[in-house]
């Protein structure tokens, strides 16, 4: 299976995946009336919400470059990852504000030995995905799925505080104190999927590890005597490289051309999705005091 297959089938598995928590939590909350497990099941819906979204940017963000969008669809992964954490905060705010009225208005649990039964089982099926989605992440680096997959991490913490809470059901002030806990990791989240989202709409390059390797290829060409103006940034799947090749000033535009092809071949074997953008420069002006050396470090 290619890399936008796995995408795509780990982004149906996210949504299946979501709408059986769903189902499961709201029976809990009905039998239980447990703040702690409206805290979850608020969370388990943000997932059913964000994982549609999820669908459909990658299905956008995987369209191929036409006539108005020439560099691709990519952003409408981060973009999408945006629009989420703008969502899941505005439901964590909610959160905290209900459970501070429950804290000062305390209610027991009821029929805490069925809440545990459907919340044990939420977080078995909840840590088979994740499992599923980190397996996806590390072969795709998918921001679309990183975002999606750090939702259900917190509701494995949530489910855990959860269990945590009926087990010691008879503390009233406990479920509420629990869902505030999962209400703020919620917020910490969203804050941090916000944050990487937004970095990768404004461009940010890639990470120094990707770089270096970028970096190592070029010069390891023989006849690559320097490069220059390195850029780099993320867009979705798509990975862009911008950069200056220093070669021989004797060469012909052939040669150029020919170094040129194969330095981008060696680029596109070590990263999919990957558009190149080389310019060829005398070596002699490496010494041009005009001359510009973003990137090299």
């Amino acid at each position: 299976m290619n890399k936008n297959k796995l995408v795509r089938f780990a982004t149906y598995a996210s949504v299946s995946i979501a709408v059986t928590l769903l189902i499961l939590k709201v029976f809990a909350w009905l039998q239980t009336d447990s703040v702690a497990i409206l805290a979850s099941l608020l969370d388990s819906f943000i997932d059913i919400i964000a994982s549609i979204m999820i669908v459909f940017a990658v299905r956008i963000a995987q369209t191929p470059p036409d006539q108005k969008h020439r560099f691709g669809h990519g952003k409408a992964e981060p973009l999408a990852a945006l629009a989420q954490s703008v969502f899941i905060i505005g439901s964590a705010v909610y959160l905290i504000i209900y459970a501070f009225d429950r804290i000062n208005n305390p209610q027991s649990v009821e029929a805490p030995e069925t809440g545990l039964i459907i919340m044990s089982l939420s977080l078995l099926l909840t840590l088979g995905l994740i499992t599923f989605q980190q397996y996806v992440i590390r072969q795709t680096n998918s921001t679309a799925i990183k975002a999606d997959s750090l939702h259900y991490i917190s509701d494995v913490m949530a489910n855990i505080l959860v269990i945590a809470g009926l087990w010691l059901s008879h503390l009233q002030w406990l479920d509420p104190l629990l869902a505030l806990g999962i209400a703020l990791w919620i917020l910490s989240s969203a804050i941090s999927t916000g944050k990487e989202a937004s970095q990768q709409l404004l461009d940010c390059e890639l990470s120094q590890e990707m770089r270096t390797q970028i970096q190592q290829i070029i010069i390891s060409h023989s006849q690559v005597r320097g490069f220059n103006d390195l850029r780099t940034y993320q867009s979705g799947p798509n990975i862009f490289v911008q950069v200056d090749l220093e070669l021989d000033d004797e060469l012909s535009l052939l040669e150029c051309h020919q170094i040129t092809e194969e330095v981008t071949a060696e680029l596109k074997a070590a990263f999919e999705n990957l558009d190149v953008m080389i310019h060829q420069e005398p070596a002699s002006l490496k010494n041009d005091p005009e001359h510009h050396t973003w990137g090299q470090a």
